[in-house]
């Protein structure tokens, strides 16, 4: 399935929202007219999509290893975790 434009809309934002003055959540709410809990959301469905990738091959391939840098950094905390 093609990217729509929000889709889009979002993939550009991540890729250039450190252009902008300001933070981060207020330019989610202004630019896009989502919440960021919303964005985060759709951006990581987006992520995984061939369609993402093939649009901004590099800024996917970045957030995909930002995502599992963190997940492997919960799954070491929780197996540390005294129980």
């Amino acid at each position: 399935m093609p990217l729509n434009d929000r889709d889009r809309a979002i993939l550009d934002f991540e890729g250039e929202w450190r252009r902008h003055a300001g933070a981060k959540e207020e330019a989610i709410r202004a630019q896009l007219g989502i919440s960021p809990a919303r964005y985060y959301q759709l951006l990581g469905r987006l992520i995984d999509t061939t369609e993402a990738q093939e649009r901004d091959p590099m800024l996917v391939k970045r957030l995909r290893r930002i995502r599992d840098v963190r997940q492997q950094a919960r799954i070491a905390r929780v197996a540390g975790s005294p129980g």
